[in-house]
């Protein structure tokens, strides 16, 4: 019929996650609240077991709902591959080297204990068989990376700790799907064939990805870089992370150890700020709609109809794996408050867990009605996931009494901003290291940043011109942002930017002449210096001492030079108050 409505499930899915997204993220930002809690809790309404359910009865609600979690599973776990992938482009191997007791020993005995405790507890006291128990233990001792790592961050010591945990939990998933199989009836010995034959192919794939990767990469998005394409850079980004992937998939691995590596390889490279910027805003969606996935498992009519057990299995699961936690922290050395946190934050299962019961279940290690309890409990952990989270917060707060903001870099200090890596900014920066004050380059000048790295400079590649980059940069807390390139225009509409987002921002620009000078003053910069005026004024005090002039005349006509051209300034520019024309000195020290 002409003007009827007809939308394929494909679009109408589409549909109700980017409206969720539309809905959740403002609304909940609004009240300071994790959008995570906001996403599960659309999945359940809009699901098959919510809405979805009324869907045959009532036609409109087609347009608003999802009745098949099937269809968005592939678009979950490509939610999961980009967050690894951002995993790693906030890690490098160097520091991944630093933390490898933390991984392999804390983590280890983490899941080692927690597996085989809860194996003992859940799964032999309720009468399974040994394998069955060792499967359900092992399903359910695995933590969120999707929903944890982004709650804590990676680099503050509850980030710390979480992070190490997390990694050897994602290396230990393939062994223990392996050993599921090679445990299952029949099985033989093919399980074991196929895990030694993984690991041998996988070390090879993993083993090619980091030498060529190495080498091609830095070609990669230098090339990217000289085109000014975001478009392109976006799509370097993706072919990266998805080849990755899928070379570690095709030889049995999961996809996200792929993933890892490319993040980690890229964090190598002067581009990782601007590739973690172009991504994030995939990342987001995509891990959006894995959290919707989750709300839609969770049935709300099994749950009322088994509530005092499922809420007996969750509190038994969480509280044990909180306890396992602390106490392994605190004997490895970690403050309380640390070990508290973090134990509260990686008590809940995982979406790990669903894939390992389900594993199981195939393999027909558990039977389905056991499974599909369990896989309720984990779905209501995920959800409370962010309540913990929070929960762990406050009694961190009051068992230390120390106030801690998760994903807080503790080590990183501020640093001055210079863009622009030419020759004035390098002579900022030889400046910022003489006197010891901390800085970092940006430039979108891929040679430029090359070259100034290779000289030893702390540079990174990065459009400044996106107020974004800066932020990842730290300009909230940044001392100063100096700019030092010389495109007038876009150093105008730069301090403009940069005024109205942070009032009280120290900005020094430089300036091509005075007229550009009072431009920059007007747009909000807090000094701007003249290029040729301060070259005048050196050549002017350069001959007139070698001449035979004192210096301190010299000095004082200087001076006064100075006096004339801020008044002229103050009268071109329309400005209410003479400005500065150079950083006046600061307190000693």
């Amino acid at each position: 019929m002409a003007g009827e409505l007809t939308l394929s499930p494909v679009l109408s899915d589409a549909l109700v996650i980017l409206g969720a997204a539309g809905v959740v993220i403002p609304v909940f930002a609004r009240f300071r609240i994790t959008p995570i809690i906001g996403f599960i809790l659309i999945g359940v309404l809009v699901g098959p077991s919510g809405l979805g359910a009324l869907a045959d009865d009532h036609p409109w609600l087609y347009y608003i709902t999802i009745t098949n979690v099937v269809r968005l599973v592939p678009f979950a776990d490509f939610g999961i591959v980009l967050l690894l992938f951002a995993i790693g482009l906030e890690l490098s191997f160097n520091r991944l080297w630093e933390m490898r007791k933390l991984v392999f020993g804390l983590g280890a005995l983490e899941v080692l204990i927690s597996g085989g405790a809860l194996a003992l507890f859940v799964g032999l006291a309720s009468g399974m068989s040994f394998t069955a128990a060792l499967a359900l233990g092992f399903a359910l001792a695995f933590s969120s990376t999707a929903i944890v790592l982004p709650i804590s961050g990676t680099k503050s010591p509850v980030g710390r700790a979480a992070l190490s945990m997390l990694l050897f939990e994602d290396i230990m998933i393939v062994p223990i799907i392996f050993i599921l199989g090679a445990l299952a009836p029949n099985a033989a010995d093919a399980g074991w064939a196929g895990m030694v034959r993984t690991l041998w192919q996988g070390g090879l794939v993993v083993a090619v990805l980091l030498v060529a990767g190495r080498v091609i990469l830095p070609r990669l998005f230098a090339q990217a870089a000289r085109t000014k394409s975001p478009e392109l850079f976006l799509s370097a980004s993706l072919l990266v992370v998805i080849g990755a992937s899928l070379a570690t998939a095709l030889v049995g691995l999961s996809p996200i150890v792929g993933a890892l590596i490319a993040g980690l390889l890229i964090a190598e490279t002067e581009y990782h700020t601007e590739v973690e910027l172009i991504m994030e805003p995939f990342k987001g969606l995509a891990l959006g709609v894995f959290l919707i996935t989750v709300g839609m498992s969770i049935n709300l009519a099994e749950i009322a109809g088994e509530i005092g057990t499922i809420a007996l299995a969750v509190t038994g699961v969480v509280v044990f794996k909180a306890i396992v936690t602390g106490v392994l922290l605190r004997l490895m050395g970690a403050r309380r408050s640390t070990a508290a946190e973090t134990g509260l934050l990686m008590a809940s299962p995982s979406e790990t867990t669903l894939i390992v019961l389900a594993a199981a279940t195939s393999a027909l290690v558990l039977d389905a009605e056991t499974a599909r309890f369990w896989q309720t409990v984990t779905a209501i952990g995920l959800t409370i996931t962010p309540l913990l989270a929070k929960l762990g917060a406050i009694i961190a707060r009051w068992v230390d009494g120390a106030s801690h903001t998760p994903g807080e870099d503790d080590s990183d200090t501020a640093r001055t901003i210079i863009v622009g890596g030419g020759r004035v900014g390098r002579l900022v920066a030889d400046m910022m290291r003489t006197h010891g004050k901390p800085y970092v380059m940006i430039d979108s000048n891929p040679d430029l940043i090359a070259s100034a790295r290779i000289d030893g400079y702390r540079a990174t590649f990065g459009d400044a011109a996106r107020t974004d980059t800066l932020a990842r940069l730290g300009v909230e807390t940044a001392p100063a942002v100096v700019l030092t390139m010389d495109e007038p225009v876009l150093a105008q509409r730069l301090v403009t930017k940069l005024r109205q987002a942070y009032p009280d921002l120290l900005i020094v620009a430089r300036a091509r002449d005075p007229d550009h000078a009072a431009a920059m003053y007007r747009a909000g910069a807090s000094h701007a210096v003249p290029e040729t005026l301060e070259a005048s004024l050196q050549l002017s005090e350069a001959v007139l001492v070698d001449i035979g002039v004192a210096m301190g005349p010299v000095i004082a006509s200087i001076h006064a030079k100075r006096d004339e051209f801020r008044e002229q300034l103050e009268r071109d520019g329309g400005l209410s108050e003479k400005p500065k024309l150079r950083t006046s000195r600061g307190p000693a020290g």
